[in-house]
């Protein structure tokens, strides 16, 4: 069936005991059980819930997984996929990564004995050569946020595979709707859901997917056993939120396009716009490739902080806000916000300056979100 028909059916069958024809929200902690050693399927809801149960098929099935696990955040999630290594070994990922994951990386699995290398992943001449004898993971986002840089994800799978390690793609900007890593190699997928899956700026969670059974286990243990789950409302907000996931993406594509032309074309005060929907980005023909849409994350450069804080204080449609992927237009100071954790000097060596600003073109009037940019960049 299609991408929209799964999203709405697949792990959302009608409930079997009331004929509901959305998944009940299962607040519980514990399932009463028949006798020792017999019950339903479900013992303790951190170990397993049918309302995070219905959303980790969901969610493999629109990735094209076998498993899926659902956490409490995008970062739990990140913190799970690292937590397969064990000391000693050695991660290559990218140099321009979401600001949470740099600081988890560098101030917290650092000091368990992990290593990492930042690359610029779009070069996978760059990640060969990154990795050693105890590589054991690529990990990249692409786009990266904010700068929207694009990895070939099948080249960077077959390199990872070449060399005995394995690829993770953070998908959470493209969303299994534009984008599919596991059908291009990659071994790993992981979302924070609480952007444009969840799509409703109502819920925060994460997920990874993957195929491989054995490493499947070993993740099963881990979400139980560190216990950072999606709990069942959540779980129900973002099934909510995926019932419409084909529609919200094609209006964020359509919307998108038309502002990143808008934002290149018709202001000379914006220095640079990063959308991989342009002729003009890098990567362009890379992104038609292997991205059946380009989103709706732009990045542009206004020339300094006072500049981006003007054009800040000035909009009014467009919310300032960190997150993304939400129905409403979001927009934020990458170095002061999402990318506060990473150092000054190589925030503005990877091009995240102090007028660099970042949106999250929602789904409202693309006329209306043009409007209140324009406006807004007149205070420039």
């Amino acid at each position: 069936m299609g991408f929209a028909t799964d999203a709405i059916h697949i792990g959302q069958e009608p409930d079997p005991a009331t004929g509901a024809i959305i998944v009940p929200i299962y607040q519980t902690s514990t399932f009463v059980q028949e006798e020792l050693g017999k019950h339903k399927g479900y013992e303790y809801a951190r170990t397993s819930n049918p309302t995070r149960a219905a959303l980790e098929r969901n969610l493999a099935a629109l990735e094209g997984g076998r498993f899926s696990f659902a956490f409490a955040s995008g970062m739990a999630a990140i913190n799970c996929l690292m937590s397969l290594l064990k000391s000693g070994d050695h991660v290559v990922t990218g140099h321009n990564l979401y600001g949470g994951s740099f600081r988890l990386f560098e101030r917290v699995l650092k000091d368990f004995g992990l290593t990492f290398s930042y690359v610029n992943t779009c070069q996978l001449e760059e990640v060969e050569r990154a990795i050693g004898r105890n590589t054991r993971m690529i990990f990249v986002e692409t786009p990266t946020n904010p700068i929207m840089e694009i990895t070939d994800i099948r080249a960077a799978a077959s390199l990872a595979h070449s060399r005995g390690t394995r690829l993770a793609v953070d998908n959470t900007f493209m969303s299994p709707y534009f984008q599919r890593p596991l059908a291009l190699g990659a071994d790993f997928v992981v979302h924070s859901t609480t952007k444009y899956l969840n799509g409703h700026s109502d819920g925060v969670g994460g997920a990874i997917i993957l195929n491989d059974e054995t490493l499947a286990e070993r993740l099963k243990f881990l979400q139980n056993a560190a216990g950072a789950v999606l709990g069942p409302f959540d779980s129900w907000l973002v099934l909510r939120g995926v019932k419409t996931l084909a529609v919200r993406m094609e209006q964020h594509n359509k919307n998108g396009i038309a502002v990143a032309r808008f934002l290149q074309n018709c202001h000379p005060k914006i220095k640079q716009v990063h959308y991989p929907g342009l002729p003009s980005h890098p990567q362009h023909e890379l992104a038609k490739r292997q991205m059946a849409g380009f989103g709706g994350m732009i990045s542009f450069e206004t020339g300094s902080l006072e500049n981006a804080r003007s054009l800040l204080k000035a909009v009014r449609l467009c919310s300032l806000a960190e997150s993304l992927g939400g129905v409403e237009t979001l927009i934020s100071h990458p170095a002061s916000m999402t990318h506060a954790s990473v150092p000054s000097e190589k925030r503005n060596r990877l091009g995240i300056t102090e007028g660099l600003v970042r949106i999250s073109v929602g789904i409202e009037e693309v006329e209306d979100i043009i409007a209140d940019l324009d406006r807004a960049l007149g205070a420039i």
